[in-house]
């Protein structure tokens, strides 16, 4: 019964074009005028189908436009179950995040983030896939998938690695054994050599503290009244799946952010971005400008720097963008604690 109830929906947008056509097969059979000889009548007969032909053209067109919605609508949904926006407080801090898919009518691509408040504080990720669109998406899906349970079970951050990594192998090895079925269900040494995540990993404490461990991924901007500043961190690790984790996974602490503070995370596709004539887009400079003598408003920013990115580019990206902007809007812990004080958002002081 349902299979016959969707073989009608199906074809119901050809029921008029149908009956058009049978009107017109019905005309040039018994008609008079159909069956004479003469301009007027091949004029006439000309018409008749040509209208039929009009309107069994627009019939499947409204039926394909009609399922194209529906499938976009499902594939919009899913896109955003895989990659869902941070929410716009989490723990004192706030949140805003965007990306831009260099693969067309794609909402996302190989970029990825997540937000997720723990015992253990804030914990951000924030990743490029090696390449980008809808190929990237497993990748994606296995590495944001481990990340938000291993944020809440491990209570070190080098575990949340270990758990990303692991991860990511399993997902590897996988679609090596779909790609290659001749293996035997055996899996491979090496399942994909050339690919690769990179990762940032945050983790933002009650005092502000920001401890960070980077898989060959770009370190953040610290914002604040006197601008943007790059987070003074060590050496990156290499990016996930080139080669296996150390035994000691060199957790930074790179940063206090404080109250009114905020940090600017991106993946390299926003600095790589280029215009017609060659020219790197400067994202330093554009957070410079954005900031400066101003308090960081998380949502504006990004769309600040999502508009000028557009119009360095023309619309026209070759690798994936992910931005995000944490701002501290925890109360600055008193002096004395008879005197609570008043609970204010002051711009960052100038980083050192």
């Amino acid at each position: 019964m349902l299979r016959t109830r969707t073989w009608i929906r199906r074809l119901a947008p050809l029921a008029l074009p149908a009956l058009w056509g049978a009107v017109a097969v019905l005309w040039k059979l018994t008609c008079p005028i159909a069956q004479q000889e003469g301009t007027a009548a091949r004029i006439a007969t000309s018409v008749v189908f040509f209208t039929v032909g009009t309107g069994l053209v627009l019939g499947l067109r409204c039926g394909l436009v009609k399922e194209l919605k529906q499938v976009r609508a499902v594939a919009q949904a899913a896109q955003l179950v895989l990659l869902r926006p941070p929410p716009p407080r989490l723990d004192g801090l706030s949140l805003a995040a965007a990306q831009l898919s260099a693969a067309r009518g794609a909402a996302v691509g190989g970029d990825l983030y997540e937000a997720v408040g723990t015992p253990h504080g804030v914990r951000i990720v924030i990743g490029d896939v090696r390449g980008h669109g809808l190929p990237a998406l497993g990748a994606v899906a296995a590495v944001l998938g481990s990340f938000r349970e291993a944020a809440h079970d491990e209570p070190e951050l080098g575990g949340v690695l270990r758990r990303l990594e692991r991860a990511l192998g399993r997902h590897l090895r996988e679609r090596a054994r779909d790609e290659h079925p001749a293996s035997g269900g055996w899996d491979p040494d090496s399942p994909s050599a050339e690919e690769f995540v990179t990762v940032l990993l945050l983790e933002i404490r009650r005092d502000g503290t920001v401890l960070a461990l980077n898989c060959g991924h770009p370190w953040p901007y610290l914002l604040g009244g006197a601008g943007a500043e790059p987070v003074p961190a060590g050496e990156p690790l290499p990016p996930l799946g080139a080669f296996p984790l150390p035994d000691e996974l060199p957790v930074h602490r790179c940063v206090t952010l404080p109250p009114g503070g905020a940090l600017f995370l991106h993946t390299d596709g926003a600095e790589d971005a280029r215009d017609a004539s060659g020219r790197f887009f400067r994202l330093r400079d554009v957070l410079d400008q954005a900031v400066r003598g101003a308090p960081v408003h998380p949502a504006a920013l990004i769309h600040r720097v999502h508009s000028a990115l557009l119009r360095h580019t023309g619309g026209r990206l070759t690798d994936d963008v992910a931005l995000m902007v944490v701002r501290n809007d925890r109360c600055r812990v008193p002096a004395q604690s008879g005197d609570p004080g008043p609970c204010r958002t002051r711009p960052a002081p100038s980083p050192r």
